[in-house]
């Protein structure tokens, strides 16, 4: 597998994120969905990771958004061809990175309480729970999660 910071504006990553955003739509009401559209993931704070098969396709993806004072991980998805592989770890490992070359000493992320897969590996990754940041406010159906660099 080949991690490459790439465009999120091609065809093959926006069918993987209109997989994302279809998951999230069964899953919670349109007021818990805070997802980033693909012109937002292209603004210069924007860092925009695709994980790739040996044959060259896209099999995950996420972005790291520099906030500043702190680094969020949005957009992390891998798709039904890239599970149980370590794409999504290799993913966030690949964000880790990054923050810390960026001089970031946090990472936070917000997810849903009903993504069982994905608290497990932010827990594996030694993210731990906290409360709404930036622009959040308290969702019983979100779980804000940070990572101290």
């Amino acid at each position: 597998m080949i991690i490459n910071t790439e465009s999120p504006d091609q065809p093959e990553v926006r069918a993987m994120l209109e997989q994302l955003d279809a998951y999230c739509a069964a899953l919670y009401p349109a007021e818990s969905n805070h997802l980033m559209d693909v012109a937002s993931l292209l603004a210069g704070d924007v860092l925009f990771l695709v994980a790739r098969n040996v044959e060259g396709r896209a099999v995950g993806c996420a972005a790291l958004i520099n906030r500043g004072s702190y680094g969020e991980v949005k957009r992390m998805f891998v798709d039904a061809a890239g599970r149980g592989r370590g794409t999504g770890r290799q993913l966030l490992d690949q964000l880790v990175m990054f923050a810390r070359m960026s001089g970031l000493q946090v990472l936070r992320l917000e997810t849903g309480i009903h993504q069982r897969e994905a608290i497990g590996l932010y827990e594996r990754a030694g993210f731990k729970r906290c409360g709404p940041f930036g622009e959040y406010q308290p969702d019983p159906l979100s779980l804000f999660m940070e990572k101290s660099l």
